[in-house]
């Protein structure tokens, strides 16, 4: 429970009641006596179970329930046994009543969708990732009940919306969480909604400032976007009236989010996002007419009036994605030369859209036909059956199975396969069959011999060609994205490891032997210096894969112990001045005077970034940007040693940054470019590489700065100098000294 105990008030106890009479009314599927009755005994169950307990916040806890309830009902369209299930979510974890409780007054399946939302607690080991754990069980449950994880996504949005009241390291563990399985979830299932609205709210706390740039940037175009999208539609209506269609449009501008997401991937500033304008087009079918033939009908009014934009076609009507999706997307040049992107839908087609397989759930079990989602429930359910697989290996491959989008590829018999967009060549020989993974060499793709690693396109035939002295190479893993391929790959070499791991410790035993000494602690710790391995598991399987000789093993125990393990992580212990122990209910400070300390290499933040941290050992952390994937991902899944960090301005240590520039070449340009860069005072110049080709130019410059204040500065000047076209802050290359004192 979030919070102490204390007696509700007089006005509280009128809002508790206040809000579910709220709940009843909204949820219109469950109007009967009946459904009411069940929904108001497990209402009563509840607000007795958590009587006078409080959120952080402070407010009556059964608020959390009733709020989770009504998001159930009304933005996702469960009915009245899911309702319940959602009063009652938190009963079984938080108070004295139990699964079997539950059972005994709701029935079977009440009861197991609440088991299914109840969290593990206390019956892991401490090599078991308790995170990861907890979301195997409720996909385990999925499994069974989808309803159990449209529940756990609508207690996800209610947890995001009231974040506010939590301390900052438990805001980043959420929204990370969430960002980083939720919302894939929410969008596999077609709750585009529910996907939108928890990515804006993950952005909100891994960015304020940038969430609070662009919402405001939307608020204040708001007037001139309804005016702009009331100029575009007005010949579309009058041309849908003529032909007597009952229809809406509606017109909205980007999510936050993917304003955000599109200017960090184009690496363009805001004021240069145009398409931020959509409009949709609902409509009744015609009973008589095919839904598809009517909504290629609007099409056509559409680019009657306005011309489209040929690469942004997409139709998902002949080929509904494998979440039940179905429109058809056209962008258009609009009035002023502003580029709209239109959806035509059907309003059985909207209501798919909006609430994804809850719309058609209960037609599910009146059907024999296997449709996309079955065909990834079996896939779920193969992955939860394979034994090799542990809670955190679940939650990767998991993610990766949450693709967002799809392309449909065929055999040479011309039988058609689903894939993720960006898929390879052997995840389709994967897809096929592990056997035919195992032994391919190439393929022909449209008759065309390819390598493995071919990124296929939509509507290619592909022939898998195989041999059976092929087998797996550890390279393989690179070249694939479908979650089935990297688990038969990794399964193949974890095997293979095994096998190299029980020989490495045979052999050690047997070096052992040869040299007349006895297993000890300090063998073990020069053998892992020696190997740079941090267990047994590692140091055995090197063992078993390099082989050394006796005489190898005897120069290794007789040189003196040097810690690599620091070396290991690409870190300098100091002794003194160390950071400070972590207090996880407040940010950690880092200054000058801050030691022990890595930047991280896959996103190499500096100060002045949004970052975080993460504990390698008592006083060693290394930091990373909060937008860095993997940042997301350690935030999600091993949240304990993730802090909040606050980077104080640097005036000893300098970082390093890189600059990309683009522009019409000129030798007054490149001179202004550098002398951009070398007039700033406290900057280092370290390199700047520019190559020139047909005129263009572009390049990179690395400079070492204070913080991201001095980097934004450079770029604004270089932005002013004429001729240059793009300037972006860049990614640096691993191996790249990223700290320096100066």
């Amino acid at each position: 429970m979030d919070s102490k105990n204390s007696e509700f008030t007089d006005e509280e106890k009128q809002l508790i009641q206040d809000q579910f009479q709220d709940l009843l009314q909204s949820a219109r599927m469950s109007q009967s006596p009946e459904d009411k009755a069940i929904i108001t005994k497990a209402f009563d169950l509840a607000n007795r179970a958590h009587a006078n307990m409080r959120r952080k916040s402070g407010e009556p806890y059964i608020l959390h329930p009733i709020a989770v309830a009504k998001i159930a009902t009304t933005e996702i369209g469960l009915g009245t046994k899911s309702i319940a299930a959602a009063l009652l979510h938190d009963v079984v974890e938080d108070t004295d009543f139990t699964v079997e409780d539950i059972k005994l007054q709701f029935g079977d399946k009440i009861a197991n969708i609440v088991d299914g939302l109840t969290k593990i607690a206390g019956v892991f080991d401490g090599q078991t990732n308790l995170q990861a754990e907890n979301f195997k069980k409720i996909i385990m449950t999925m499994a069974d009940d989808l309803r159990v994880i449209f529940i756990k996504l609508a207690d996800r949005l209610h947890n995001m919306r009231t974040l506010d009241s939590m301390p900052p390291n438990k805001q980043l563990k959420i929204a990370s969480e969430t960002l980083f399985i939720y919302a894939p979830l929410a969008h596999r299932l077609g709750l585009y909604s529910i996907k939108t609205e928890l990515e804006d709210l993950c952005l909100k706390y891994h960015h304020p400032f940038e969430y609070q740039r662009i919402a405001s940037f939307i608020k204040a175009s708001e007037q001139k976007r309804f005016t702009y999208i009331n100029r575009f539609s007005l010949p579309i209506t009058a041309r849908l009236n003529a032909e007597k269609y009952t229809y809406e449009i509606t017109g909205r501008p980007k999510s936050i989010y993917s304003i955000w997401h599109k200017m960090e991937t184009k690496k363009v500033p805001l004021e240069e996002i145009y398409d931020l304008f959509a409009i949709r087009i609902i409509f009744d079918p015609d009973p008589n007419i095919p839904e598809k033939t009517q909504c290629w009908a609007i099409y056509s009014i559409i680019t009657d009036l306005y011309t489209p934009r040929p690469d942004r076609i997409r139709d998902w009507i002949s080929q509904p994605k494998s979440n039940g999706y179905e429109a058809l997307h056209t962008t258009v040049m609009g009035p002023g030369g502003q580029w709209v992107e239109v959806q035509i839908r059907s309003r059985r087609m909207n209501e798919i859209a909006e609430r994804g397989y809850a719309a058609h759930w209960k037609y599910k079990e009146n059907t024999t036909t296997e449709n996309e989602l079955d065909k990834w429930i079996f896939e779920i359910r193969k992955m939860l059956e394979d034994p090799k697989t542990d809670a955190f290996d679940f939650l990767d491959e998991f993610k990766l199975n949450l693709f967002a989008s799809e392309i449909t590829v065929f055999t040479p018999k011309g039988e058609s396969v689903t894939l993720p967009a960006k898929s390879t060549v052997l995840d389709f020989a994967f897809e096929i069959h592990s056997q035919v993974g195992y032994h391919a060499y190439g393929a022909k793709v449209n008759h065309k011999l390819v390598s493995l690693n071919q990124e296929l396109n939509a509507g290619d035939q592909i022939e898998i060609l195989t041999s059976e002295k092929q087998q797996p190479e550890p390279e393989w893993i690179d070249y694939v994205t479908t979650a089935k391929a990297r688990n038969t790959i990794k399964s193949f070499f974890k095997d293979q490891r095994k096998n190299a791991a029980t020989e490495g410790k045979l052999h050690l035993e047997w070096l052992l032997e040869q040299s007349k000494m006895q297993i000890s602690s300090n063998i073990f710790r020069k053998l892992y210096n020696h190997f740079n391995t941090r267990n047994k598991d590692e140091l055995y399987f090197k063992l078993g894969s390099q082989k050394i000789t006796v005489d190898e093993f005897k120069n290794i125990m007789e040189t003196r112990s040097r810690s690599k393990w620091m070396r290991f992580w690409g870190i300098s212990r100091s002794k003194t001045n160390a950071t400070q122990k972590f207090d996880k209910s407040k940010p950690l400070v880092v200054d000058d005077d801050t030691q022990g300390y890595q930047i991280a290499t896959c996103c190499n933040p500096i100060p002045g970034d949004d970052v975080i941290g993460y504990r390698i050992a008592d006083d060693e952390l290394i930091i990373h940007s909060t937008s860095c994937p993997y940042a997301i991902k350690l935030s999600s899944s091993d949240s304990a040693n993730v802090v909040k960090v606050e980077w104080t301005s640097h005036k000893l240590m300098a970082y390093l940054g890189r600059i990309k520039v683009k522009g019409i070449y000129s030798a007054d340009a490149i001179n202004k470019v550098s002398k951009a860069v070398t007039s700033q005072l406290d900057v280092n110049l370290r390199a700047m590489n520019i190559d020139c080709h047909d005129g263009i130019f572009e390049g990179t410059i690395d400079v070492y700065v204070h913080n991201n204040e001095f980097l934004t500065q450079i770029i604004k000047d270089l932005q002013k100098i004429k001729g240059i076209s793009h300037v972006t802050r860049d990614m640096l290359d691993d191996k790249a000294e990223t700290k320096i004192e100066m």
